[in-house]
């Protein structure tokens, strides 16, 4: 089904707002209020093309099907559109009352607007080599904003994900050279013999060996933007560095949109060579990194590392229910939106905490109801959904999650993954306390004149609430029709 204006009025919404970004100098806020707008006009596309994918279509557009939606597409570009209409709400750039706040609120319309155009692209586009360099174009464009506000830990921070994401990145490009030479050595030499339709349909006749060596170098690659251990080095340093704003879109959204590569290419590999290989690696993979981000969450002293170690550890639990069959698969995707609601609205009131407190450090926050009451709500709301307690929607996808392990016959990988689970929450319930009560140190001013600005938060959390306490049709349909449609 050809739907060109819904896909055009997804992607060019954030290229106009990055053009006028660079084009209006100095920089005025109204450049940031027309973001927060364009933002809104693909958030508003995103859900025609979900609609469109609950009805059984696949969106087209560009020459030789340049752009495809299906419903898988379809629910990562709402995880996007919605984070990134959160940060736009909440970055830097409405204000620019003295020359640092113009050229931070500049630089992160700019590059921000980049960062999600490119995630939109690698969710949208037909070919595995061009969303390739649209996951590079990630690195680029939000390694040039996480030293924002420069120090010497923002620019090492930075430096640190260039050089890791790069070369998890080319271990990616290699995976991807693989299979297409294996592609071509079958079947010669076609101008769409990387896109994904035809590579789904051609499967079963590329050779098992090379599709399973080649997804080892794919998952390990993607698995690196993803957070995924032991390539997850980069990942605390540059979430806990960055601009709230930046952290919340790479933390609720960019994993996901790693996450995504690695289920496309799962898909054409088990076609290929039968699910069994690609289960052992995400099994292995998933695991590690639900161990290493819950052991990691106990010594942490600073709330914006226990965040970023957090989303190691649920990218390990998504990438574990990719492997437990289809109700794992399910319970995955579910968990991913419920992650990019949750690990977002925590970051983003993280950062109005450290404004605030002037301290990224646990101890060095108290009495946060006291002093900010609206906003020590919803940083609550955003730790105990991450905890996966009830009523919020991470409860539902971690049981469905943990159901579908046992119920496919991985009973000790997710007796283990429970128990590490386990020890996360008790890492996190040991820390929020002692930030939200007690005394709020004297220098930190009480009352919060700017609340109406969290009401997009607010709505966010409502999101979360609900998710927890019925899935609605037009979700569980679509990721119904994902499950499906992978053949998992």
């Amino acid at each position: 089904m050809s739907l060109p204006l819904p896909i055009v009025g997804l992607l060019l919404p954030w290229a106009t707002s990055a053009l006028l970004a660079l084009v209006v100098r100095p920089y005025r806020a109204p450049v940031g209020w027309v973001s927060v707008g364009l933002g809104l006009v693909s958030l508003g596309s995103a859900g025609v093309l979900w609609a469109a994918a609950l009805g059984a279509d696949t969106a087209f557009a560009g020459r030789n099907d340049l752009f495809r939606v299906d419903a898988l597409s379809a629910l990562v570009a709402m995880c996007v559109a919605i984070v990134a209409e959160l940060a736009m709400c909440l970055g830097p750039g409405l204000s620019a009352a003295t020359p640092d706040d113009a050229r931070a609120g500049g630089r992160f319309r700019l590059h921000g607007s980049l960062f999600v155009l490119a995630m939109l692209v690698a969710v949208t586009i037909n070919n595995v080599a061009l969303m390739w360099v649209a996951i590079e174009a990630t690195t680029i464009t939000s390694a040039l904003l996480i030293p924002l506000h420069r120090s010497k830990a923002s620019v090492e921070a930075s430096w640190k994900y260039i050089l890791i994401g790069s070369v998890g990145i080319a271990l990616a490009f290699a995976g991807t050279v693989l299979a297409y030479f294996d592609f071509v050595t079958l079947l010669g030499r076609r101008a769409d013999a990387l896109n994904w339709s035809l590579l789904m349909h051609v499967a079963p006749s590329l050779h098992p060996d090379v599709l399973r060596l080649a997804f080892v170098f794919l998952v390990v690659g993607y698995g690196t933007k993803a957070g995924l251990a032991p390539m997850h080095t980069w990942l605390p340093d540059a979430h806990s560095e960055a601009p709230a704003a930046l952290s919340a879109m790479m933390s609720g959204v960019l994993l996901a949109v790693a996450q995504y590569a690695v289920l496309r290419w799962k898909a054409v590999v088990d076609l290929a060579a039968g699910p069994a290989f690609s289960t052992q690696v995400l099994l292995v993979l998933g695991l590690t990194s639900v161990a290493v981000g819950a052991l990691s969450l106990v010594p942490q002293r600073n709330y914006k590392r226990l965040l970023a170690y957090s989303s190691v550890e649920h990218s390990g639990l998504i990438c574990l229910g990719l492997a437990f069959g289809p109700a794992g698969v399910f319970a995955s995707l579910l968990h991913m939106l419920n992650h990019a609601l949750a690990k977002s609205t925590s970051f983003l009131m993280a950062g109005r905490i450290l404004h605030r407190y002037k301290s990224a450090e646990v101890d060095g926050v108290s009495g946060l109801l006291r002093t900010m009451p609206a906003t020590g709500a919803l940083f609550a709301a955003g730790v105990l959904a991450l905890m996966g307690l009830p009523p919020f929607g991470l409860f539902v996808s971690e049981f469905l999650l943990f159901r579908a392990g046992f119920v496919s016959g991985h009973v000790w990988t997710t007796a283990a993954a429970l128990l590490l689970a386990g020890i996360g929450f008790v890492a996190l319930a040991s820390h929020l306390p002692r930030m939200l009560y007690g005394n709020a140190p004297a220098s930190v001013a009480a009352g919060e004149p700017d609340r109406w600005m969290l009401a997009p938060i607010a709505a966010c959390a409502v999101a979360m609430v609900a998710l927890g306490l019925f899935l609605p049709g037009v979700v569980g349909s679509l990721i119904g029709r994902i499950v499906e449609s992978l053949g998992s």
